[in-house]
């Protein structure tokens, strides 16, 4: 660990870190699940079970995989177990009848500060975070007073001034709790990447910052022993030299910069200077869109009418800034509403993302362009959901397509091998691979036509050659890629087995054929 006058505690490389390499590997202090993740995942180690897990019989909320992770869990839960419930009865209604996840982890690190001893190295490295919460923006401000009430409600106290029991003496030490906590937590996300929780560790928030990050945060689920597991890694995306600081990214790199800063500030109150920031002499694929004369270039996406907007290539000018414009803003408050009731109103989620696509691509967003690319990957993700095993060939080909625009849009901002890019080209491979229903022999001319047969296993082959790849850079070499790297290898050895007996089969038949012909 050293200090830097620009930003402050962050750890440098000793040695020269190969990509693919595990930096840390540790089980996080305090993690948990998301509300709609507690009756699918382990409480205790996060793992999902396909014979079912044992759900606690007094608060009926926590699930473990079998008594083992129970016991594991007992020392927390059984004071958890009770807040629970006494919760869960006093809700106004069942959706409210469990707190968030937030406040559930922020009442495991009380419990566990009791446990351990205010004066123990653990209290003592959560104490030690980082706090803003003299430099907080009102929203913040607003949504941190809300977790602290909800905080004291579920620990079942009246006020915050009960809280000396959990040795918070002041109002002051509850804020920097709340802040400590808000700064610092990063996403428990499954092997796959979906976020199922949150987490939190002193050792792995020392990391700083870049929009260009050396480095990334996964679970990979690379333990063999559930008791160690969720096991939260840094990875390395790329060489790292010796003494070069390592850089992970607190936030989603695929926004453009100004939504980038405007997250960073809001939340951990800094204007980031990594190069990916200061560079204003390229076009950020983030913000661009096609040359209008379509000669295969580039211009940066308007954002003021007064601008003159050119084709780095052939120097054609934009002509209608304002249409673009409006398109992007529709776009994102398109995204902002789909995005808020995917869970909720699936239908009506995917209709608006059907819908606004189309219009932005006759914008002439470029895949990798903010909205549409996170508008594509919540249509792929809508889609995906909506597969079957009764499905029609047209819903699958459509749901190859639009996971091959993400994959597109990503391949164009991430570098090889961030897990991001390595998920979607293993879930692009894993349609691929998907027997179909019924094969179309002659595609609508005005679609572009996707390989059928054995032309389609050879290209789900392929792709998922390249994405174990990527895998097992982002989630790491050791891990063989993680738990999404190994299915993928199982996945493509029975590729290798089925593409081997249909090209023995046509050299049987041609052999066939060609001993009839002699005859």
């Amino acid at each position: 660990m050293r200090v830097s006058e620009i930003s402050g505690r962050g750890l440098w490389a000793r040695n020269l870190i190969k990509a693919g390499s595990i930096i840390i590997s540790l089980r996080p202090y305090s993690f948990a699940l998301a509300s709609r993740y507690l009756d699918s995942h382990c409480s205790s180690c996060t793992a999902t079970s396909n014979s079912g897990l044992l759900r606690c019989t007094r608060c009926r909320t926590v699930r473990y995989c079998n008594t083992t992770c129970q016991t594991n869990d007992w020392s927390l839960h059984r004071l958890e177990c009770s807040a629970l419930t006494k919760w869960a009865k006093s809700a106004p209604s069942k959706n409210l009848s469990v707190p968030s996840d937030a406040v559930r982890c922020l009442g495991r690190i009380l419990w566990q500060k009791q446990k351990e001893g205010f004066d123990s190295s653990w209290s003592k490295e959560i104490d030690a975070l980082q706090s803003h919460r003299h430099s907080l923006e009102p929203r913040v401000v607003e949504n941190n007073t809300h977790l602290a009430h909800s905080l004291v409600r579920y620990l079942g106290l009246s006020s915050p001034g009960d809280l000396s029991e959990f040795g918070i003496s002041s109002a002051g030490d509850f804020a920097d709790l709340i802040s400590r906590f808000v700064t610092n937590t990063f996403a428990l996300t499954s092997p796959s990447l979906t976020p199922v929780g949150v987490s939190v560790s002193p050792l792995v928030a020392l990391f700083n910052h870049s929009c260009d990050p050396g480095a990334v945060i996964v679970f990979p689920r690379s333990s063999r022993n559930p008791v160690e597991e969720p096991q939260m890694q840094v990875i390395a995306l790329r060489d790292i030299s010796p003494n070069e600081e390592i850089l992970t990214s607190y936030i989603d790199t695929t926004l453009p910069r100004s939504l980038r800063q405007a997250a960073l500030k809001e939340t951990y109150d800094f204007t980031c200077q990594c190069e990916l920031c200061g560079d204003d002499n390229i076009i950020d694929p983030r913000e661009s869109i096609w040359c209008p004369k379509s000669c295969g270039g580039v211009c940066p996406a308007p954002s003021d009418e007064s601008e003159t907007y050119q084709c780095v290539k052939c120097r054609a000018v934009v002509a209608t800034p304002a249409f673009i414009m409006d398109a992007l803003h529709i776009g994102q408050e398109a995204l902002a509403k789909a995005t808020s009731i995917q869970y909720t109103d699936h239908d009506k989620a995917l209709q608006l993302t059907t819908n606004i696509i189309p219009r932005l691509v006759s914008a002439g967003l470029t895949p990798s362009c903010h909205p549409l690319l996170p508008l594509i990957g919540l249509h792929k993700s809508l889609l995906l959901s909506s597969l079957s095993a009764d499905m029609a060939q047209e819903l699958l080909d459509q749901t190859i397509r639009i996971a091959a625009k993400h994959y597109m849009g990503l391949s164009v901002i991430l570098r090889d091998g961030h897990p991001v890019r390595a998920v979607a080209l293993a879930e692009l491979g894993k349609l691929l691979a998907v027997d179909e229903p019924c094969p179309i022999t002659s595609p609508p001319t005005n679609i572009a036509s996707l390989p059928s047969g054995p032309a389609r296993l050879k290209a789900a082959y392929e792709t998922l050659v390249r994405a174990r790849h990527e895998l097992m850079i982002g989630f790491g070499k050791n891990n063989d890629g993680g738990e999404l790297g190994r299915n993928i290898r199982k996945t493509v050895v029975s590729l290798e087995k089925e593409l081997g007996v249909w090209t023995q089969g046509i050299h049987n038949t041609l052999q066939d054929l060609l001993n009839s012909s002699r005859k």
